[in-house]
């Protein structure tokens, strides 16, 4: 019994770290798609829509071996709790990716408009904004940190205004076409 015990928590701990692989990959597709719109450079955007395949690969396998675990080994109290939290965490670093792909094919459509500095300025500020959370989570998992994942939702605030504040400066380009064009597909980038 204590042999199956010992395997099940090498398990575990093979899990968090791919998990947190998962993380790493997922924050460097974001990373690499800021870079992207802030250059406007297309060759990196289909660089993050390629490696969002092994992203999915890393989720998917994460998510088969935790339900493995969950059917063959009926984990209670803090395994549980571990492997659910787990669970959660990797589907949210999967979507992480998907969003960052989701940067990377807005930027590719907006390549050849002219863009509005401030507004580029302001989603810069952005991504750095959450590529900081992304990186903060990662690490309240791995020391096991309950003050910093409640920090979490404050280090959001900042975020949010900007986001609130950036329809106001899409429209503030108006005059110009193609700079509005830009302008809009930025703000979906900004939601």
């Amino acid at each position: 019994m204590r042999e199956v015990r010992r395997r099940f928590h090498e398990e575990l701990r093979a899990l968090e770290g791919e998990v947190q692989q998962t993380g790493t990959q997922a924050q460097l597709l974001l990373e690499r798609a800021l870079q992207a719109l802030a250059r406007g450079d297309p060759a990196i955007c289909d660089e993050v829509i390629s490696g969002d395949d092994e992203v999915d690969q890393l989720y998917l396998d994460v998510e088969r071996r935790i339900l493995h675990l969950f059917a063959l080994q009926t984990p209670v109290a803090s395994d549980l709790r571990l492997l659910t939290a787990l669970l959660h965490i990797n589907l949210h670093l999967e979507r992480i990716a998907d969003q960052a792909v989701n940067l990377a094919k807005i930027t590719k459509l907006a390549h050849g408009l002219p863009p509005n500095p401030t507004v580029l300025q302001h989603l810069g500020e952005m991504g750095a904004i959450a590529l900081g959370m992304v990186g903060a989570a990662m690490a309240a998992l791995a020391r096991r940190d309950l003050e910093l994942a409640r920090n979490l939702p404050e280090m959001d605030d900042p975020l949010d205004r900007l986001n609130r504040g950036m329809l106001q400066l899409v429209l503030a380009a108006s005059d110009d076409k193609r700079v509005l064009e830009w302008g809009i597909r930025m703000y979906v980038v900004s939601r």
